[in-house]
């Protein structure tokens, strides 16, 4: 059987792999405070173009700085914290209705007390348009306190229908959130397979310049775990480790995340990896489009999208995992088709073939 349903089903790269197992036997201290992690803070500062709060001084010591990178181990662990931290509690977090706090991570927002003000979308962006009609209803409705405040926006880069926003369209959204106060929060569990899109237009310092808070996907895009977390905005930045730790996320054995990312930018292996999904996705898309197979979404990321008679899907099921989406009509069935850092060549042929 081969796998396509989703892009974290291998381990990890080989070279994390290697470098966990050469650095086994060392001691270091815990808490995202060792060597390999203050490295990798530093390194993911500087690609973003921050700098340490100590003019000229490194970001090299995570207790005195107010913290710009955090290493968490997963993105449902990390939208957790960082919407309970920016939030007070008579304020809710906008999202688009297909957004991942909305519809994948079983309540956990509203488990922390704050609710998801979902957003209707065709492709999973929102709009600035949208955005400030949702906050100018709150502002106007005359039982404005007896309602939830919209406190946050929330988007995935790509989007979880593997749409890239435009940077005119993250530009417009910024600057609504500005202009309300609002902070921005970018989840970016598929980071990569966004940026090296070839849709794609804008730069990882112009996404960290448009937004407060953001992270860059480990996960899905060849860690054995974990995520980098990026506090643009200075003033999201104090006490932020408590309610990490408060939380049960701050990772004793912190080397482990920080070890990867150091490795996962190192040599642009990072790029490498996330190309490589794209390269065999598109592969797909390409055969899909060939072969007059309807696409659910146009989707130029390391996510296909189909849309399959239920005989077609239960033939490639005899072979192939791919991953149900929602049915179309009595005898279509939307499906996802996903790459990843690892998915082999071969196997991409082999779906083709049976396409």
């Amino acid at each position: 059987m081969i796998h396509f349903e989703c892009d974290y089903e291998e381990g990890c790269a080989p070279a994390i792999l290697e470098r966990l197992a050469q650095t086994n036997m060392e001691q270091t201290v815990g808490y995202g405070l060792d060597p390999y992690s203050l490295q990798a803070k530093q390194l993911i500062a500087d690609m973003c173009g921050l700098t340490s709060d100590k003019q000229g001084e490194p970001l090299w010591r995570e207790r005195e700085t107010a913290g710009i990178v955090h290493f968490l181990v997963g993105g449902t662990q990390t939208n957790t914290v960082v919407i309970n931290y920016l939030l007070r509690p008579h304020q809710g977090v906008i999202a688009a209705d297909s957004g991942h706090i909305n519809v994948h991570e079983t309540g956990a927002i509203e488990q922390t007390g704050h609710k998801v003000l979902a957003l209707p979308t065709e492709d999973g962006r929102l709009t600035a348009a949208q955005v400030q009609d949702a906050i100018l209803q709150h502002l106007y409705d005359p039982n404005i306190e007896h309602t939830i405040q919209p406190g946050m926006v929330y988007l995935s880069y790509p989007t979880e229908t593997g749409i890239v926003y435009k940077k005119k369209e993250l530009e417009a959204l910024s600057a609504v959130c500005k202009q309300y106060r609002l902070p921005l929060y970018i989840d970016g569990a598929r980071l990569g397979y966004g940026l090296y899109s070839p849709e794609a237009d804008i730069s990882l310092k112009e996404l960290t310049s448009l937004c407060d808070i953001f992270y860059i996907g480990g996960t899905k895009q060849g860690a054995l775990f974990g995520e980098a977390l990026i506090i643009c905005n200075p003033l999201y930045r104090k006490d932020f480790r408590y309610f990490i730790k408060q939380s049960g996320g701050m990772l004793a054995k912190g080397r482990l995340l920080g070890l990867q990312f150091l490795t996962l930018f190192t040599d642009d292996l990072y790029r490498h990896l996330s190309e490589h999904a794209i390269r065999q996705a598109l592969r797909i898309r390409k055969a899909l489009v060939e072969k007059g197979y309807p696409l659910y979404m146009d989707s130029y990321t390391n996510q296909q999208f189909t849309v399959l008679t239920d005989e077609q899907l239960e033939r490639l099921k005899r072979q192939f995992l791919l991953s149900v989406i929602e049915r179309t009509d009595a005898e279509h069935t939307a499906v996802r088709i996903c790459t990843s850092w690892a998915t082999k060549e071969e196997n991409v042929t082999q779906l083709i073939e049976a396409l």
